[in-house]
């Protein structure tokens, strides 16, 4: 039960912060400003970490590398706990290690996916019920590479864009194919 508590609590604080990260990544590459709350929010939460890792890693064709691999890092290192406390793959050797890298990219993936559905989410909750509002269109600027897509293939039916619906669809597979891909990995989590 100690464990199951630890791993609630400290798991729920590393998931924040690594979405928190994964959320700056996002804005930089949909190219969001951050000129507004939640933009300041993002900042003041990641600064800290952000701008000295890209003293060491550069972006790359507009990704902010630094901020996915910091995520990355917070999900690693997690896990790395769990798979030590646990005492499965090895515990705290090398092969622990690379069990723990491995489902840390897992898990960041699986944060991107559910940030995705949040963002696509809220962009068409936004549609319908305040269009104008303040923060619907950062929403929709984050939303719009993801939907783009969909768009082109899905054509609105009476004036409704369903196109959404089949992002959220796919992102739902995702999240199914990336479960199972944690579970083979460790069975125990």
């Amino acid at each position: 039960m100690l464990l199951s508590l630890f791993t609630l609590v400290i798991g729920t604080l590393c998931d924040l912060l690594a979405l928190a990260f994964l959320a700056r990544f996002a804005m930089q590459w949909a190219r969001v400003p951050f000129r507004n709350q939640l933009g300041h929010f993002v900042l003041a939460l990641t600064d800290w970490a952000v701008l000295p890792m890209r003293k060491l890693i550069p972006g790359l064709f507009g990704f902010d590398l630094a901020s996915f691999l910091l995520a990355w890092l917070v999900q690693a290192l997690f896990m790395s706990v769990v798979i030590g406390v646990a005492g499965v793959h090895g515990g705290a050797t090398a092969a622990g290690f690379g069990v723990a890298a491995l489902s840390g990219l897992i898990e960041t993936l699986r944060l991107g996916l559910y940030l995705a559905m949040g963002v696509v989410i809220m962009s068409a909750v936004l549609s319908w019920v305040n269009p104008h509002s303040p923060i619907a269109p950062i929403f929709n600027q984050l939303a719009g590479p993801l939907l783009r897509p969909f768009r082109r293939l899905i054509p609105p039916i009476g004036g409704v864009d369903l196109s959404p619906l089949a992002a959220l669809l796919l992102l739902q597979a995702g999240l199914l194919l990336l479960g199972h891909a944690r579970a083979a990995l460790l069975p125990f989590y």
